[in-house]
């Protein structure tokens, strides 16, 4: 990671990872010890020199900072059951299914009221979600005051569904994204005041890129400031539909994630408005995602064409191995993926805006009645009915769930592909139950220790909401060295990362156990896991050599969504000490 974006590890652990600093296990086998290489806290002339010797090698691979280094914190201590509910691997941990991209009738292109997003995404299987009307100059004066009381309202009648506060910010100069905060009764100030200041809306029309640029950054530093003034316990930011448009530069994405680690911590893998893909006359017949734009004035010049559509389903940056998404995680950076529903009017609903709406006067549109005409060529999917983003949290709670997500505890799928994840690093031969770092985290061990990686995915048994049993046919491990900060800040590649093994899964109900051999290490990497149901695939955008059965690019009026279903994991970092 870049020095300039380095803060203090044990302030990260206060802002938000809620680890426990005494409770340290052994650092080969668990990977959640600090040495004091890692605390920035000590000068280099208190270390003693294997210390001093792992810091330089640290410092030198880009990889001492806020980041990666970071996640060593933010992996909690293997506890004593595993979490319950549907994907419920991993030990210690609860994991919570949800949404944080959710429209309602706050919005001025939507219509719903927060109950019945809230309402369906429970009904559809989720733990958590997050109300993300758009920013813009009428919400920013009225929305966010208008709907807290409707979000406070369904914290009370769904106390089993965390309901966050958030708002689909303009990002100065590039695409969009939700911006979300813990419930506190400052919620609706802090909202309130980042979107009147920093919004993309709210902004001279005159500003320069560089401007823009700069004021992204500051919007993302005032939410951090918010947390440390005790305002509300924490703000996340994750980048919206990040490829749709060609318009968030890799500088931008790198500038908006070194701005502040705690706050700024990934973009959607995948893009909601899966629905928009179902071929006509039953649906939209368009793109997945709304992937069906070109290159205009405001792109990155540097963009392919084929990065202006959905792969999969998935976001060209996430879906291209040994693309963006991997070039800053070669970097050390750690950046995370989710998926959502992006839900403003739902596919197959019948109602529409109440009559009389007057939304630039009322801020908001009137409740939506029943007219019994069935929406064929709606574009969205209501909250958890095809994408979820799987949550690792220690317990129960809004900021349990913000903790996993800034620690990349993170899985996602498409269509309930599978039912859990479970994928662990360890030194090779070590067996024990509760061994290993999961997802997110960072496993140091000596130079030339064997690692391996184990995975458990609980299959799926049972009908997802298109009514069939989804199968997992193969899995995917990719692999990328690496190699610290970029020279070009714009890079988009990582040269190092590809398919290293997969794997075909011939079961199909119970648990698909998988163990692959690393062997000695002699250089920092990461990894991460692909699973699909095979229908669709062909080599990925780096050749057949990096990449031989990825995701295939989506054809515009073609592209059912049921028939094309992922999963991705989060990665995991190997560094030598």
């Amino acid at each position: 990671m870049l020095e300039s974006a380095c803060i203090d590890l044990w302030e990260i652990t206060d802002m938000g990872h809620g680890h426990d600093h005494h409770h340290h296990h052994d650092e080969v086998h668990q990977g959640s010890d600090v040495s004091p290489a890692l605390d920035l806290s000590i000068p280099d002339s208190e270390l003693s020199p294997s210390d001093v010797s792992r810091r330089g090698f640290l410092r030198g691979a880009g990889l001492l900072g806020a980041g990666a280094a970071a996640s060593v914190l933010a992996n909690p201590s293997p506890a004593a059951a595993h979490g319950s509910g549907p994907g419920s691997s991993g030990a210690g941990l609860t994991w919570l299914s949800g949404d944080h991209h959710i429209h309602t009738q706050y919005s001025s292109d939507a219509q719903y009221r927060v109950i019945d997003q809230a309402r369906h995404g429970r009904a559809f299987g989720l733990d958590w979600v997050v109300i993300t009307d758009h920013g813009s100059a009428t919400h920013a004066k009225i929305g966010v005051d208008l709907v807290n009381p409707d979000i406070r309202k369904t914290r009370e009648e769904l106390r089993d569904l965390l309901t966050f506060q958030g708002l689909e910010w303009n990002i100065p100069g590039a695409e969009h994204a939700t911006v979300f905060v813990t419930p506190s009764k400052n919620e609706v100030e802090v909202l309130k005041k980042f979107e009147q200041n920093y919004d993309g809306s709210a902004l001279p029309a005159t500003n320069t890129n560089e401007q823009n640029e700069a004021a992204a950054i500051a919007g993302i530093k005032f939410l951090a400031s918010q947390v440390k003034a005790r305002k509300v316990d924490g703000a996340l930011f994750f980048a919206n539909h990040p490829a749709r448009r060609g318009i968030d530069s890799p500088h931008e994405i790198r500038n908006w994630r070194d701005a502040d680690p705690t706050v700024a911590v990934g973009f959607e893998g995948a893009p909601g408005h899966q629905a928009a893909g179902i071929p006509a006359p039953n649906g939209r017949g368009g793109a997945r995602g709304y992937y069906d734009n070109n290159p205009s004035a405001a792109s990155f010049p540097g963009y392919p064409l084929e990065s202006y559509r959905t792969w999969g389903g998935f976001d060209w940056m996430t879906a291209t191995v040994g693309g963006l998404w991997d070039s800053l995680l070669a970097e050390g950076k750690a950046w995370w993926i989710t998926v959502n529903s992006d839900s403003h009017v739902n596919y197959l609903d019948q109602s529409d805006r109440g009559p009389d709406s007057n939304f630039e006067v009322n801020g908001k549109y009137n409740d939506p009645v029943y007219t019994g005409k069935t929406l064929t060529t709606a574009g969205d999917f209501w909250p958890g009915f095809y994408g979820r983003t799987t949550v690792g949290a220690t317990s129960w709670g809004y900021k349990q769930v913000m903790d996993g997500l800034r620690a990349g505890r993170v899985w996602v799928d498409h269509g309930r592909l599978v039912k859990g994840v479970d994928a662990r690093v360890r030194v090779a031969g070590d067996r024990r139950g509760s061994s290993g770092t999961g997802l997110g985290g960072v496993l140091h061990v000596k130079r030339g220790t064997s690692t391996e990686i184990t995975l458990d995915i609980d299959l799926q048994d049972v009908p997802n909401w298109a009514q069939f049993v989804p199968v997992l046919k193969r899995v995917d491990l990719i692999v990328g060295t690496v190699t610290g900060p970029v020279a070009d800040e714009d890079a988009y590649t990582a040269p190092n990362t590809k398919v290293v093994k997969s794997f075909e899964i011939s079961k199909k109900s119970g648990r698909a156990s998988i163990t692959y051999s690393f062997g000695r290490l002699d250089k920092p990497f990461y990894v991460r896991v692909r699973g699909t149901d095979g229908n669709r695939t062909q080599p990925g955008l780096m050749g057949p050599g990096v990449d031989p059965y990825g995701p295939k690019l989506d054809v515009i009026g073609d592209a059912d969504p049921w028939g094309d279903l992922w999963f991705y994991t989060n990665p995991i970092w190997v560094l030598p000490r």
